[in-house]
């Protein structure tokens, strides 16, 4: 049998005869794309990769450790067929959770749940959360409630069936789809340089509009949801302090606080996972992204309700439970990462990329609120037309950059992501800013 490919040059005719083709104009070469650097199978071209698919390339492309043969019997054992790994088990599947467990598992989470997709890791924590508080409810002798998720504005979380009510980045993800009114609260972000005085402010009026979510409807309320950093929402950074107060609420009215660690985990803030650069441990994690497989981790406070989804049969489910092809590539992700220290490499890099882009906002006063952790970095731009040309003119010059909120450039390069590779993607980016006009 031939190979499944066609040429490059066919590849956008016969995707736009059969689906929106409204991406980058770019035909990856999967075999010649490399490290941090990505090839254009169409034109040749080059591009140093501060996208990394949305933040889900861990490695970049073609890492020699990827290469072990080993592990590519592995690979090729799991994706020949595609087990159903809720109800029936294998031993690659064990492999992966024993290594899962091992390199990325915090010693504090005791339970964890597979799924393909990031929304349904979103939407089973949820559902996690529910299924606790009405049975909370129960015991206090109170029938329903539990139905409500309290969330963030600017806040993106999926665009499945409850994510939706969660979501509200941009209104063409959400408009006109049906949607659940659950508390929304302001979001008390960080712009930088940080003023204290008006972050204090912003985050004593979310804290009020929380108070008044939880008064009127104390039974209502499930759980926190937040995301560490809102990634698409505007790459917003919130004080530690602000995650303790978000715990006390949870504690206090019994709910559970879910951190959305889709994008912000596995290494790429230069610690495994976000929360552990605060003093706050959440109740529930989702997880996907870099992990490739997507689910959840909670921690032993769900068993305040002995009969939860985690010891329910078919309470949480899906046919597939995941992938295992994912799985079995995750498992060598971790391995590497491990291995090669990428997570401190993280830290190390991205505060080089984050100091050269403060010298880039000292050079232009264009570029203002510049912040990040590990190599999750961005800055802003005056408004959203001039954010724009700066993306463009990145890509133009074979720079991979990334759009957020209503004016902000958001880098995400893999871990792999060195120090020169860095000061390139700074020059790149000062000479698209001394080219604005």
């Amino acid at each position: 049998m031939p190979e499944i490919k066609i040429p490059a040059e066919e590849v956008f005719p016969v995707l736009k005869e059969n689906i929106l083709v409204d991406g980058f104009h770019v035909v990856i070469d999967l075999e010649r794309s490399h490290g941090s650097v990505i090839v254009d199978a169409l034109h040749g071209n080059e591009y140093l990769d501060c996208y990394g698919y949305f933040a889900t390339l861990p490695l970049g492309h073609n890492h020699p450790k990827m290469k072990d043969e080993g592990f590519r019997r592995s690979l090729m054992t799991a994706a020949l067929a595609n087990p159903a790994n809720s109800d029936i088990y294998s031993q690659e599947f064990a492999a992966f959770v024993k290594i899962f467990r091992t390199l990325a598992v915090p010693d504090d989470f005791r339970y964890l749940f597979f799924v393909a997709g990031g929304a349904l890791a979103v939407e089973n924590a949820m559902k996690a959360a529910f299924d606790w508080k009405v049975q909370k409810n129960r015991v206090r002798g109170i029938e329903g409630g539990g139905d409500k998720i309290l969330h963030f504005k600017d806040a993106f979380h999926g665009r499945s069936g409850y994510t939706l009510s969660v979501t509200n980045t941009d209104p063409t993800k959400t408009e006109g789809f049906p949607q659940f009114d659950w508390p929304r609260i302001s979001t008390p972000y960080i712009e930088f340089p940080i003023d204290r005085g008006a972050v204090a402010k912003k985050e004593e009026a979310a804290c009020a509009e929380i108070e008044a979510a939880f008064e009127r409807d104390p039974a209502g309320i499930a759980a926190i949801l937040i995301e560490p950093i809102q990634a698409e929402g505007g790459d917003h950074h919130f004080r530690p302090d602000f995650f303790s107060k978000l715990r006390e609420y949870a504690n206090r009215h019994e709910a559970l606080l879910i951190f959305d660690e889709v994008q912000t985990g596995l290494g790429v803030t230069g610690t495994m996972w976000a929360y552990e650069q605060t003093s706050v441990t959440p109740d529930l994690i989702c997880f996907g992204k870099k992990t490739q497989v997507c689910g959840i981790m909670s921690t032993r406070r769900i068993d305040e309700i002995k009969t939860n989804v985690f010891h329910t049969s078919s309470r949480i489910n899906s046919t597939w439970g995941g992938n295992l092809t994912d799985m079995v590539r995750c498992a060598r992700y971790l391995e590497i990462i491990n291995e090669d220290g990428l997570v401190e490499n993280a830290a190390i890099v991205g505060a080089h990329l984050k100091e050269g882009l403060n010298e880039l906002s000292g050079d232009f006063e264009s570029v203002t609120n510049v912040r990040g952790t590990g190599l999750l970095v961005a800055m802003d731009l005056p408004s959203g037309d001039v954010r724009n040309r700066v993306w463009q003119g990145c890509w133009d010059r074979g720079l991979a950059v990334l759009a957020c909120g209503p004016r902000s450039i958001r880098l995400r390069p893999p871990l792999v992501f060195s120090e020169d590779q860095a000061a390139e993607a700074l020059g790149t980016l000062r000479e698209v800013l001394e080219n604005l006009g």
